[in-house]
Protein backbone atom coordinates (compact mmCIF):
# COMPACT_ATOMS: atom_id res chain seq x y z
CA UNK A 1 0.00 0.00 0.00
CA UNK A 2 1.36 3.18 -1.39
CA UNK A 3 1.08 6.36 0.65
CA UNK A 4 -0.55 8.39 -2.07
CA UNK A 5 -0.59 5.74 -4.80
CA UNK A 6 -2.88 2.62 -4.65
CA UNK A 7 -1.33 -0.71 -4.28
CA UNK A 8 -2.16 -2.97 -7.68
CA UNK A 9 -2.68 -6.28 -8.36
CA UNK A 10 0.55 -7.55 -9.65
CA UNK A 11 -1.11 -8.72 -12.99
CA UNK A 12 0.02 -8.12 -16.51
CA UNK A 13 -2.12 -5.38 -17.43
CA UNK A 14 -2.41 -5.98 -21.20
CA UNK A 15 -3.10 -9.53 -20.80
CA UNK A 16 -5.38 -8.71 -18.48
CA UNK A 17 -7.49 -6.40 -20.60
CA UNK A 18 -7.49 -8.85 -23.39
CA UNK A 19 -9.39 -11.74 -20.86
CA UNK A 20 -12.95 -12.10 -20.53
CA UNK A 21 -15.16 -10.54 -18.39
CA UNK A 22 -15.44 -12.75 -15.40
CA UNK A 23 -11.73 -14.16 -16.15
CA UNK A 24 -10.96 -10.43 -15.50
CA UNK A 25 -12.51 -10.32 -12.59
CA UNK A 26 -10.98 -13.44 -11.09
CA UNK A 27 -7.38 -12.03 -9.79
CA UNK A 28 -8.75 -8.66 -8.99
CA UNK A 29 -11.05 -10.90 -6.25
CA UNK A 30 -8.34 -13.22 -5.66
CA UNK A 31 -5.77 -9.97 -4.78
CA UNK A 32 -8.92 -7.74 -2.82
CA UNK A 33 -9.04 -10.96 -0.49
CA UNK A 34 -5.65 -10.59 1.12
CA UNK A 35 -4.91 -6.84 0.20
CA UNK A 36 -8.54 -4.79 0.29
CA UNK A 37 -9.20 -2.36 -2.30
CA UNK A 38 -5.40 -0.72 -1.91
CA UNK A 39 -5.84 2.32 -0.55
CA UNK A 40 -3.20 4.95 -0.46
CA UNK A 41 -2.92 5.85 3.12
CA UNK A 42 -3.16 9.24 2.14
CA UNK A 43 -6.92 8.71 1.51
CA UNK A 44 -7.04 6.94 5.25
CA UNK A 45 -5.28 10.21 6.97
CA UNK A 46 -7.52 12.45 4.94
CA UNK A 47 -10.85 10.58 6.40
CA UNK A 48 -9.14 10.93 10.08
CA UNK A 49 -8.79 14.64 9.87
CA UNK A 50 -11.77 15.05 8.46
CA UNK A 51 -13.48 13.18 11.55
CA UNK A 52 -11.08 15.43 13.75
CA UNK A 53 -12.77 18.28 12.21
CA UNK A 54 -16.19 16.95 12.41
CA UNK A 55 -15.95 16.63 16.46
CA UNK A 56 -14.41 19.32 17.06
CA UNK A 57 -16.10 21.78 14.69
CA UNK A 58 -19.27 20.27 16.44
CA UNK A 59 -18.16 20.90 19.56
CA UNK A 60 -17.12 24.45 19.05
CA UNK A 61 -19.63 25.49 17.61
CA UNK A 62 -22.10 24.01 20.41
CA UNK A 63 -19.99 26.00 23.14
CA UNK A 64 -19.79 29.22 21.38
CA UNK A 65 -23.99 29.27 20.58
CA UNK A 66 -25.18 27.53 23.85
CA UNK A 67 -25.55 30.35 26.51
CA UNK A 68 -24.33 29.13 30.07
CA UNK A 69 -22.69 26.13 29.39
CA UNK A 70 -18.88 27.28 29.36
CA UNK A 71 -16.38 27.15 26.20
CA UNK A 72 -14.70 24.03 24.83
CA UNK A 73 -12.46 23.79 27.10
CA UNK A 74 -14.93 23.37 29.77
CA UNK A 75 -16.17 20.55 27.75
CA UNK A 76 -15.89 18.03 30.95
CA UNK A 77 -18.60 20.16 32.91
CA UNK A 78 -21.27 20.41 29.89
CA UNK A 79 -21.44 17.40 27.60
CA UNK A 80 -23.87 15.61 30.23
CA UNK A 81 -26.07 18.87 29.28
CA UNK A 82 -29.75 17.73 27.08
CA UNK A 83 -29.42 20.80 24.94
CA UNK A 84 -25.71 19.29 24.07
CA UNK A 85 -27.17 16.37 22.85
CA UNK A 86 -29.76 17.95 21.00
CA UNK A 87 -27.50 20.35 19.20
CA UNK A 88 -25.12 16.98 17.88
CA UNK A 89 -28.06 15.57 16.73
CA UNK A 90 -28.87 19.07 14.59
CA UNK A 91 -25.23 19.21 13.20
CA UNK A 92 -25.40 15.86 12.19
CA UNK A 93 -28.04 16.68 10.01
CA UNK A 94 -26.46 19.29 8.74
CA UNK A 95 -22.94 17.37 8.09
CA UNK A 96 -24.75 14.53 6.22
CA UNK A 97 -27.41 16.82 4.11
CA UNK A 98 -24.35 19.29 2.99
CA UNK A 99 -22.46 15.65 1.63
CA UNK A 100 -19.80 15.94 4.36
CA UNK A 101 -20.66 12.35 5.96
CA UNK A 102 -21.48 9.36 4.28
CA UNK A 103 -20.83 8.54 1.13
CA UNK A 104 -17.97 11.52 1.24
CA UNK A 105 -14.85 11.42 -1.21
CA UNK A 106 -12.60 8.31 -2.45
CA UNK A 107 -13.43 5.87 -0.86
CA UNK A 108 -16.81 5.84 -2.58
CA UNK A 109 -14.96 6.51 -5.99
CA UNK A 110 -15.70 10.36 -5.15
CA UNK A 111 -12.90 12.28 -6.22
CA UNK A 112 -13.10 15.22 -8.53
CA UNK A 113 -15.14 16.63 -6.60
CA UNK A 114 -14.75 14.75 -3.62
CA UNK A 115 -18.10 15.32 -2.28
CA UNK A 116 -22.00 15.65 -3.65
CA UNK A 117 -24.44 17.06 -1.20
CA UNK A 118 -24.71 20.69 -1.95
CA UNK A 119 -23.11 20.65 -4.99
CA UNK A 120 -25.72 19.26 -6.83
CA UNK A 121 -28.78 20.25 -4.30
CA UNK A 122 -28.49 23.65 -4.75
CA UNK A 123 -27.88 23.12 -8.69
CA UNK A 124 -31.33 23.96 -10.80
CA UNK A 125 -31.20 21.22 -13.42
CA UNK A 126 -29.53 18.44 -11.83
CA UNK A 127 -31.91 15.13 -11.22
CA UNK A 128 -34.27 14.35 -8.89
CA UNK A 129 -36.16 11.04 -7.90
CA UNK A 130 -39.36 11.90 -6.13
CA UNK A 131 -40.72 8.44 -4.22
CA UNK A 132 -44.49 8.71 -5.38
CA UNK A 133 -44.45 11.16 -8.68
CA UNK A 134 -47.73 9.63 -9.39
CA UNK A 135 -49.42 10.12 -5.84
CA UNK A 136 -47.99 13.13 -4.32
CA UNK A 137 -49.46 16.30 -5.98
CA UNK A 138 -46.38 18.32 -7.13
CA UNK A 139 -43.90 16.15 -7.09
CA UNK A 140 -43.72 14.94 -10.75
CA UNK A 141 -41.00 15.29 -13.00
CA UNK A 142 -37.16 14.49 -12.69
CA UNK A 143 -35.05 17.77 -12.90
CA UNK A 144 -34.46 20.24 -9.94
CA UNK A 145 -35.77 23.07 -10.22
CA UNK A 146 -35.36 26.95 -8.93
CA UNK A 147 -37.90 25.95 -6.04
CA UNK A 148 -36.09 22.29 -5.07
CA UNK A 149 -33.23 24.17 -4.59
CA UNK A 150 -34.77 26.65 -2.11
CA UNK A 151 -36.11 24.19 -0.11
CA UNK A 152 -32.88 22.46 -0.13
CA UNK A 153 -31.38 26.06 1.47
CA UNK A 154 -34.43 26.10 3.63
CA UNK A 155 -33.06 23.01 5.18
CA UNK A 156 -29.37 24.86 5.87
CA UNK A 157 -31.02 27.37 7.23
CA UNK A 158 -32.73 25.83 9.91
CA UNK A 159 -30.20 23.59 10.62
CA UNK A 160 -27.84 26.64 11.30
CA UNK A 161 -30.90 28.54 13.09
CA UNK A 162 -31.00 25.49 15.32
CA UNK A 163 -27.40 25.38 16.52
CA UNK A 164 -27.27 29.31 16.46
CA UNK A 165 -30.46 30.75 17.74
CA UNK A 166 -32.74 27.70 18.72
CA UNK A 167 -32.09 27.74 22.59
CA UNK A 168 -35.28 28.17 24.63
CA UNK A 169 -35.34 28.05 28.53
CA UNK A 170 -36.28 25.27 30.32
CA UNK A 171 -37.02 25.32 34.29
CA UNK A 172 -33.76 23.73 36.21
CA UNK A 173 -31.91 22.70 32.70
CA UNK A 174 -28.45 24.68 31.90
CA UNK A 175 -28.46 25.62 28.46
CA UNK A 176 -32.16 25.06 28.07
CA UNK A 177 -33.64 22.98 25.01
CA UNK A 178 -34.53 23.50 21.18
CA UNK A 179 -36.95 25.53 20.18
CA UNK A 180 -39.96 23.08 19.39
CA UNK A 181 -41.02 25.48 16.96
CA UNK A 182 -38.01 25.51 15.19
CA UNK A 183 -37.72 22.12 15.38
CA UNK A 184 -40.95 21.49 13.27
CA UNK A 185 -40.26 24.01 10.72
CA UNK A 186 -36.58 21.94 10.24
CA UNK A 187 -38.71 18.68 10.43
CA UNK A 188 -41.36 20.09 7.92
CA UNK A 189 -38.87 20.81 5.33
CA UNK A 190 -37.02 17.87 5.60
CA UNK A 191 -40.64 15.31 5.37
CA UNK A 192 -41.28 18.33 2.04
CA UNK A 193 -37.90 17.60 0.56
CA UNK A 194 -38.56 13.99 0.80
CA UNK A 195 -41.76 14.30 -1.33
CA UNK A 196 -39.64 16.02 -3.54
CA UNK A 197 -36.18 13.82 -3.67
CA UNK A 198 -36.19 10.92 -1.51
CA UNK A 199 -32.37 10.84 -2.09
CA UNK A 200 -32.10 14.44 -0.15
CA UNK A 201 -34.01 12.71 2.71
CA UNK A 202 -32.09 9.71 2.53
CA UNK A 203 -29.16 11.70 2.64
CA UNK A 204 -29.95 13.07 5.36
CA UNK A 205 -29.98 9.84 7.47
CA UNK A 206 -33.33 10.85 8.52
CA UNK A 207 -33.90 7.18 9.82
CA UNK A 208 -31.77 7.90 12.89
CA UNK A 209 -31.90 11.75 12.78
CA UNK A 210 -35.88 12.09 12.44
CA UNK A 211 -37.48 10.30 15.27
CA UNK A 212 -34.45 11.68 17.47
CA UNK A 213 -35.38 15.36 16.43
CA UNK A 214 -39.29 14.24 17.19
CA UNK A 215 -38.51 13.18 20.63
CA UNK A 216 -36.84 16.89 21.24
CA UNK A 217 -40.56 18.63 20.28
CA UNK A 218 -42.01 16.79 23.57
CA UNK A 219 -41.20 17.60 27.38
CA UNK A 220 -37.70 16.83 28.38
CA UNK A 221 -39.17 14.08 30.84
CA UNK A 222 -39.38 11.72 28.04
CA UNK A 223 -35.72 12.45 25.80
CA UNK A 224 -33.61 10.13 27.82
CA UNK A 225 -35.70 7.03 27.46
CA UNK A 226 -37.10 7.80 23.96
CA UNK A 227 -33.52 8.43 22.93
CA UNK A 228 -32.62 5.58 24.19
CA UNK A 229 -35.26 3.64 22.65
CA UNK A 230 -34.02 4.66 18.70
CA UNK A 231 -30.32 3.50 19.74
CA UNK A 232 -31.70 0.29 21.09
CA UNK A 233 -34.09 -0.35 18.01
CA UNK A 234 -31.19 0.20 15.58
CA UNK A 235 -28.99 -1.73 17.02
CA UNK A 236 -31.48 -4.48 17.49
CA UNK A 237 -33.27 -4.18 13.86
CA UNK A 238 -29.86 -4.23 12.59
CA UNK A 239 -29.05 -7.35 14.58
CA UNK A 240 -31.98 -9.28 13.05
CA UNK A 241 -31.10 -8.13 9.19
CA UNK A 242 -27.69 -10.10 9.83
CA UNK A 243 -29.92 -13.38 10.21
CA UNK A 244 -29.09 -14.24 6.73
CA UNK A 245 -26.93 -16.20 4.46
CA UNK A 246 -25.71 -12.64 3.03
CA UNK A 247 -23.43 -11.65 6.16
CA UNK A 248 -20.33 -13.39 6.59
CA UNK A 249 -19.93 -12.32 2.85
CA UNK A 250 -20.11 -8.59 3.92
CA UNK A 251 -17.45 -9.58 7.18
CA UNK A 252 -14.81 -11.33 4.94
CA UNK A 253 -14.65 -8.62 2.38
CA UNK A 254 -14.75 -5.53 4.69
CA UNK A 255 -12.21 -7.31 7.04
CA UNK A 256 -10.09 -7.68 4.10
CA UNK A 257 -10.28 -4.42 3.29
CA UNK A 258 -9.42 -2.98 7.28
CA UNK A 259 -6.35 -0.71 6.51
CA UNK A 260 -4.36 -1.59 10.18
CA UNK A 261 -4.89 -5.42 9.42
CA UNK A 262 -1.69 -6.26 7.17
CA UNK A 263 -1.50 -9.85 7.70
CA UNK A 264 -2.12 -11.86 4.45
CA UNK A 265 -2.31 -15.04 6.00
CA UNK A 266 -4.94 -14.04 8.84
CA UNK A 267 -6.84 -12.57 5.54
CA UNK A 268 -6.58 -15.82 3.74
CA UNK A 269 -8.19 -17.60 6.57
CA UNK A 270 -11.58 -15.27 6.19
CA UNK A 271 -11.72 -17.58 2.61
CA UNK A 272 -12.48 -21.32 2.33
CA UNK A 273 -9.20 -21.74 0.36
CA UNK A 274 -7.63 -18.64 -0.98
CA UNK A 275 -6.83 -17.59 -3.25
CA UNK A 276 -9.41 -20.50 -5.40
CA UNK A 277 -12.23 -20.46 -2.97
CA UNK A 278 -13.32 -17.52 -2.18
CA UNK A 279 -16.43 -18.66 -0.60
CA UNK A 280 -16.33 -16.75 3.72
CA UNK A 281 -14.62 -19.71 5.86
CA UNK A 282 -15.95 -21.19 9.24
CA UNK A 283 -13.65 -18.00 10.25
CA UNK A 284 -15.44 -15.20 8.95
CA UNK A 285 -18.83 -16.88 9.22
CA UNK A 286 -17.63 -17.19 13.07
CA UNK A 287 -16.77 -13.28 12.76
CA UNK A 288 -19.67 -12.14 11.58
CA UNK A 289 -22.14 -14.22 14.09
CA UNK A 290 -20.36 -13.03 16.85
CA UNK A 291 -20.59 -9.37 16.56
CA UNK A 292 -24.51 -10.55 15.34
CA UNK A 293 -24.99 -12.18 19.15
CA UNK A 294 -23.11 -8.67 20.64
CA UNK A 295 -25.38 -6.73 18.68
CA UNK A 296 -28.01 -8.34 20.45
CA UNK A 297 -27.35 -9.26 23.68
CA UNK A 298 -25.17 -6.19 24.81
CA UNK A 299 -28.49 -3.11 23.69
CA UNK A 300 -30.68 -5.32 25.56
CA UNK A 301 -28.86 -5.06 28.74
CA UNK A 302 -28.06 -1.52 28.05
CA UNK A 303 -31.45 -0.97 28.52
CA UNK A 304 -32.81 -3.43 31.35
CA UNK A 305 -29.78 -3.01 33.41
CA UNK A 306 -30.10 0.61 34.35
CA UNK A 307 -26.65 1.10 35.10
CA UNK A 308 -25.01 -0.15 37.66
CA UNK A 309 -21.54 -2.58 36.48
CA UNK A 310 -23.28 -4.87 33.57
CA UNK A 311 -24.60 -2.05 32.32
CA UNK A 312 -21.52 -0.25 32.39
CA UNK A 313 -19.55 -3.16 30.50
CA UNK A 314 -22.54 -3.32 28.42
CA UNK A 315 -21.61 0.44 27.28
CA UNK A 316 -17.54 -0.45 27.37
CA UNK A 317 -18.80 -3.57 24.37
CA UNK A 318 -20.60 -1.02 22.19
CA UNK A 319 -18.23 1.27 22.07
CA UNK A 320 -15.38 -1.27 21.28
CA UNK A 321 -18.25 -2.61 18.83
CA UNK A 322 -18.52 0.81 17.07
CA UNK A 323 -14.98 1.75 17.10
CA UNK A 324 -14.08 -1.37 15.34
CA UNK A 325 -16.45 -0.61 12.78
CA UNK A 326 -15.17 2.83 12.26
CA UNK A 327 -11.01 1.04 12.41
CA UNK A 328 -11.81 -0.84 8.71
CA UNK A 329 -13.10 2.14 6.94
CA UNK A 330 -16.37 0.35 5.33
CA UNK A 331 -16.37 2.33 1.63
CA UNK A 332 -19.90 3.57 3.01
CA UNK A 333 -18.14 5.35 5.04
CA UNK A 334 -20.85 6.03 7.65
CA UNK A 335 -17.98 7.18 10.56
CA UNK A 336 -19.72 10.21 11.83
CA UNK A 337 -22.47 8.05 12.78
CA UNK A 338 -20.34 5.72 14.48
CA UNK A 339 -18.89 8.13 16.42
CA UNK A 340 -22.32 9.55 17.65
CA UNK A 341 -23.49 6.37 18.28
CA UNK A 342 -20.38 6.01 21.00
CA UNK A 343 -21.32 9.60 22.03
CA UNK A 344 -25.02 8.39 22.75
CA UNK A 345 -23.69 4.89 24.48
CA UNK A 346 -22.00 7.71 27.01
CA UNK A 347 -24.76 10.15 27.11
CA UNK A 348 -27.86 7.96 27.36
CA UNK A 349 -26.65 4.27 29.38
CA UNK A 350 -23.52 5.65 30.76
CA UNK A 351 -24.31 9.38 32.03
CA UNK A 352 -28.10 8.48 31.81
CA UNK A 353 -28.03 5.55 32.07
CA UNK A 354 -30.47 4.88 35.30
CA UNK A 355 -33.01 7.32 34.22
CA UNK A 356 -36.37 5.51 35.24
CA UNK A 357 -38.61 4.37 32.21
CA UNK A 358 -41.60 6.11 33.81
CA UNK A 359 -40.58 9.28 32.60
CA UNK A 360 -41.25 8.06 28.96
CA UNK A 361 -45.01 9.01 29.67
CA UNK A 362 -46.04 10.94 26.42
CA UNK A 363 -48.95 8.12 24.90
CA UNK A 364 -48.45 10.49 21.73
CA UNK A 365 -44.20 9.51 21.41
CA UNK A 366 -44.65 6.27 22.23
CA UNK A 367 -47.08 4.96 19.60
CA UNK A 368 -44.76 7.28 17.24
CA UNK A 369 -41.67 5.35 18.70
CA UNK A 370 -43.12 1.61 17.91
CA UNK A 371 -44.80 2.94 14.24
CA UNK A 372 -40.64 4.28 13.41
CA UNK A 373 -38.65 2.16 14.97
CA UNK A 374 -40.56 -1.08 15.06
CA UNK A 375 -43.37 -1.34 12.55
CA UNK A 376 -41.53 0.39 9.39
CA UNK A 377 -38.20 -2.22 10.15
CA UNK A 378 -40.49 -4.99 10.15
CA UNK A 379 -42.37 -3.46 7.05
CA UNK A 380 -39.16 -3.07 5.29
CA UNK A 381 -37.52 -6.70 5.87
CA UNK A 382 -40.89 -8.13 4.70
CA UNK A 383 -41.81 -5.88 2.14
CA UNK A 384 -37.55 -4.70 0.74
CA UNK A 385 -39.03 -3.46 -2.95
CA UNK A 386 -41.16 -0.39 -0.77
CA UNK A 387 -38.91 0.78 2.09
CA UNK A 388 -35.23 1.70 1.84
CA UNK A 389 -32.56 -0.59 3.42
CA UNK A 390 -31.80 2.67 5.59
CA UNK A 391 -35.25 2.82 7.64
CA UNK A 392 -35.28 -0.85 7.25
CA UNK A 393 -32.17 -0.91 9.58
CA UNK A 394 -30.39 -3.41 7.37
CA UNK A 395 -26.84 -1.69 8.02
CA UNK A 396 -24.19 -4.07 7.19
CA UNK A 397 -26.64 -6.98 6.61
CA UNK A 398 -25.21 -7.61 2.89
CA UNK A 399 -28.85 -8.04 1.81
CA UNK A 400 -28.90 -4.72 -0.18
CA UNK A 401 -30.80 -4.05 -3.35
CA UNK A 402 -28.04 -3.57 -6.15
CA UNK A 403 -28.05 -3.12 -10.05
CA UNK A 404 -25.25 -3.21 -12.60
CA UNK A 405 -25.12 -0.34 -15.78
CA UNK A 406 -23.94 -1.56 -19.11
CA UNK A 407 -23.09 1.27 -21.54
CA UNK A 408 -22.57 -0.09 -25.35
CA UNK A 409 -18.62 0.93 -26.21
CA UNK A 410 -19.52 1.28 -30.00
CA UNK A 411 -20.66 4.72 -30.40
CA UNK A 412 -19.31 6.27 -27.11
CA UNK A 413 -22.47 5.95 -25.17
CA UNK A 414 -20.80 6.29 -21.94
CA UNK A 415 -19.53 9.22 -23.20
CA UNK A 416 -22.60 11.23 -24.50
CA UNK A 417 -24.42 10.24 -20.79
CA UNK A 418 -21.57 12.06 -19.28
CA UNK A 419 -21.96 15.30 -21.21
CA UNK A 420 -26.06 14.92 -20.95
CA UNK A 421 -26.43 14.98 -17.63
CA UNK A 422 -25.64 18.42 -15.47
CA UNK A 423 -23.51 17.87 -12.32
CA UNK A 424 -20.39 19.52 -11.20
CA UNK A 425 -18.34 16.58 -12.46
CA UNK A 426 -17.50 13.96 -14.50
CA UNK A 427 -18.41 10.57 -14.64
CA UNK A 428 -16.06 8.13 -12.36
CA UNK A 429 -13.55 6.76 -15.10
CA UNK A 430 -13.23 10.27 -15.99
CA UNK A 431 -12.24 11.04 -12.48
CA UNK A 432 -9.92 8.68 -11.77
CA UNK A 433 -8.23 9.16 -15.03
CA UNK A 434 -7.49 12.86 -13.89
CA UNK A 435 -5.46 11.25 -10.84
CA UNK A 436 -3.52 8.45 -12.89
CA UNK A 437 -3.84 7.08 -16.22
CA UNK A 438 -6.52 5.68 -18.08
CA UNK A 439 -5.74 2.07 -17.66
CA UNK A 440 -5.12 2.02 -14.23
CA UNK A 441 -8.35 4.10 -14.10
CA UNK A 442 -10.01 1.22 -15.47
CA UNK A 443 -8.31 -1.30 -13.41
CA UNK A 444 -9.64 0.57 -10.41
CA UNK A 445 -13.45 0.38 -11.58
CA UNK A 446 -12.73 -3.22 -12.25
CA UNK A 447 -11.27 -3.76 -8.28
CA UNK A 448 -14.79 -1.95 -7.61
CA UNK A 449 -17.03 -4.77 -9.85
CA UNK A 450 -14.85 -7.38 -7.76
CA UNK A 451 -15.23 -6.08 -5.01
CA UNK A 452 -19.53 -6.27 -5.67
CA UNK A 453 -18.63 -9.45 -6.65
CA UNK A 454 -17.21 -10.60 -4.05
CA UNK A 455 -20.72 -10.42 -2.08
CA UNK A 456 -23.60 -12.92 -2.48
CA UNK A 457 -25.72 -10.46 -4.71
CA UNK A 458 -22.72 -9.72 -6.76
CA UNK A 459 -22.77 -13.31 -7.60
CA UNK A 460 -26.39 -13.08 -8.86
CA UNK A 461 -25.59 -9.85 -10.70
CA UNK A 462 -23.03 -11.55 -13.37
CA UNK A 463 -24.92 -14.46 -13.70
CA UNK A 464 -27.18 -12.31 -15.09
CA UNK A 465 -24.97 -9.56 -17.32
CA UNK A 466 -25.73 -12.47 -20.54
CA UNK A 467 -29.94 -11.84 -20.04
CA UNK A 468 -29.20 -8.62 -20.52
CA UNK A 469 -26.96 -8.22 -23.19
CA UNK A 470 -25.46 -10.51 -26.02
CA UNK A 471 -22.02 -9.65 -25.80
CA UNK A 472 -20.76 -8.73 -22.27
CA UNK A 473 -17.13 -7.38 -23.72
CA UNK A 474 -18.85 -4.98 -26.30
CA UNK A 475 -20.13 -3.04 -22.77
CA UNK A 476 -18.68 -1.20 -20.33
CA UNK A 477 -20.04 -2.41 -17.27
CA UNK A 478 -20.10 -0.11 -14.21
CA UNK A 479 -21.61 -0.07 -10.77
CA UNK A 480 -24.77 1.44 -9.87
CA UNK A 481 -23.03 2.87 -6.82
CA UNK A 482 -20.97 5.06 -8.76
CA UNK A 483 -23.93 6.30 -11.10
CA UNK A 484 -25.64 7.44 -8.09
CA UNK A 485 -23.22 9.32 -6.76
CA UNK A 486 -22.66 10.72 -10.36
CA UNK A 487 -26.09 11.61 -11.19
CA UNK A 488 -27.68 12.14 -7.99
CA UNK A 489 -25.08 13.19 -6.07
CA UNK A 490 -24.99 10.87 -2.85
CA UNK A 491 -24.70 7.26 -3.01
CA UNK A 492 -24.89 4.64 0.40
CA UNK A 493 -25.40 1.07 -0.81
CA UNK A 494 -29.54 1.53 -1.62
CA UNK A 495 -29.93 0.55 -5.15
CA UNK A 496 -33.29 1.94 -5.42
CA UNK A 497 -31.27 4.70 -6.19
CA UNK A 498 -29.96 3.76 -9.46
CA UNK A 499 -32.57 1.51 -10.68
CA UNK A 500 -35.21 2.11 -13.32
CA UNK A 501 -36.70 5.20 -11.85
CA UNK A 502 -32.64 6.75 -12.69
CA UNK A 503 -32.60 5.27 -15.69
CA UNK A 504 -35.77 6.65 -16.91
CA UNK A 505 -34.73 9.76 -15.95
CA UNK A 506 -31.55 9.60 -17.53
CA UNK A 507 -33.48 8.67 -20.71
CA UNK A 508 -35.51 11.58 -20.57
CA UNK A 509 -32.52 13.68 -20.66
CA UNK A 510 -30.11 11.37 -23.38
CA UNK A 511 -32.60 9.29 -25.47
CA UNK A 512 -30.39 6.78 -26.19
CA UNK A 513 -31.11 3.95 -28.59
CA UNK A 514 -32.54 0.45 -27.92
CA UNK A 515 -29.91 -1.69 -26.69
CA UNK A 516 -26.88 0.96 -25.85
CA UNK A 517 -27.83 1.61 -22.14
CA UNK A 518 -28.94 -1.27 -19.77
CA UNK A 519 -29.71 -2.20 -16.42
CA UNK A 520 -29.54 -4.96 -13.97
CA UNK A 521 -31.52 -4.92 -10.93
CA UNK A 522 -31.57 -6.74 -8.00
CA UNK A 523 -33.76 -6.71 -5.21
CA UNK A 524 -33.32 -7.37 -1.77
CA UNK A 525 -33.95 -10.61 0.02
CA UNK A 526 -37.14 -10.35 1.57
CA UNK A 527 -37.50 -11.89 5.23
CA UNK A 528 -39.89 -14.61 4.23
CA UNK A 529 -38.57 -16.32 1.38
CA UNK A 530 -34.99 -17.57 0.45
CA UNK A 531 -34.96 -15.92 -3.23
CA UNK A 532 -34.44 -12.16 -4.81
CA UNK A 533 -36.19 -10.94 -7.63
CA UNK A 534 -33.82 -9.14 -10.46
CA UNK A 535 -35.67 -7.20 -13.43
CA UNK A 536 -33.79 -5.99 -16.55
CA UNK A 537 -34.21 -2.73 -18.52
CA UNK A 538 -33.51 -1.01 -21.69
CA UNK A 539 -33.29 2.72 -21.67
CA UNK A 540 -35.44 2.83 -24.72
CA UNK A 541 -37.75 0.56 -24.31
CA UNK A 542 -38.34 -0.60 -20.89
CA UNK A 543 -38.70 -3.82 -18.93
CA UNK A 544 -36.69 -6.51 -21.11
CA UNK A 545 -36.62 -9.28 -18.39
CA UNK A 546 -37.84 -10.20 -14.71
CA UNK A 547 -37.92 -13.15 -12.58
CA UNK A 548 -36.15 -14.61 -9.56
CA UNK A 549 -32.87 -15.97 -8.06
CA UNK A 550 -32.28 -18.97 -5.21
CA UNK A 551 -29.97 -17.73 -2.63
CA UNK A 552 -28.23 -20.52 -2.37
CA UNK A 553 -27.24 -20.48 -5.76
CA UNK A 554 -25.72 -17.07 -5.38
CA UNK A 555 -23.61 -18.14 -1.63
CA UNK A 556 -21.99 -21.62 -3.28
CA UNK A 557 -20.79 -19.53 -6.31
CA UNK A 558 -17.37 -17.81 -6.45
CA UNK A 559 -16.72 -14.23 -7.34
CA UNK A 560 -15.92 -15.15 -11.03
CA UNK A 561 -18.47 -17.99 -11.49
CA UNK A 562 -15.70 -20.26 -12.00
CA UNK A 563 -14.96 -18.69 -15.42
CA UNK A 564 -19.27 -19.73 -16.44
CA UNK A 565 -22.11 -17.02 -16.64
CA UNK A 566 -24.10 -20.59 -16.56
CA UNK A 567 -26.09 -19.43 -13.82
CA UNK A 568 -29.82 -20.32 -12.42
CA UNK A 569 -32.34 -17.87 -13.05
CA UNK A 570 -36.60 -18.76 -12.86
CA UNK A 571 -37.65 -16.26 -15.76
CA UNK A 572 -40.94 -15.06 -15.21
CA UNK A 573 -41.47 -12.66 -17.33
CA UNK A 574 -39.24 -12.23 -21.15
CA UNK A 575 -40.45 -9.04 -23.47
CA UNK A 576 -37.16 -8.93 -25.69
CA UNK A 577 -33.83 -10.68 -26.30
CA UNK A 578 -30.31 -9.75 -24.79
CA UNK A 579 -29.06 -6.96 -26.66
CA UNK A 580 -27.50 -7.06 -29.47
CA UNK A 581 -24.04 -5.60 -30.04
CA UNK A 582 -24.61 -4.03 -32.87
Amino acid sequence: MGFVTPSLPDIDLEEWKRKPHLERLKPLAQDWAINGFGTPTAIYLIYVLKLIVFSVGGFLVISLTTSGIGGLGDIGDWWTEPIVFQKIVVWLVLWEVLGLGCGSMPLTFRFIPPIGGLLYWLRPGTVRLPPWPDRVPLTAGTRRTPVDALLYAGILIACLHLLIHGDQSADGIVGGRLDPVAIGVLLALLGLMGLRDKVVFLAARSEVYVPLLVIFLFPMNNLIVASQIVFVCIWLGAASSKLNHHFPFVVSVMISNTPWNRSRRAKAKLYVDHPEDLRPSRYAALAAHTGTVIEFTLPILLLVTQGGWLGTAAVIGMIIFHVHITSTFPLAVPLEWNLFMIFGLLFLFGHYGDTPWSTLDDPLLIAFLLLWCVGIPILGNFLPDKISFLPSMRYYAGNWATSQWLFRKKGDVEERFDAAITKPGPIVIEQVTQLYDRDTAELLLAKGLAFRAMHSHGRALLGLLPHAVDDVEAYNVREGELISGVVNGWNFGDGHLHDEQLLDAVQEICGFEEGELRIVTLESQPAHIQRQRYRIYDAATGLVEEGWVNVADMTSRNPWLDGSFDFPVEVSERRAAPAASS
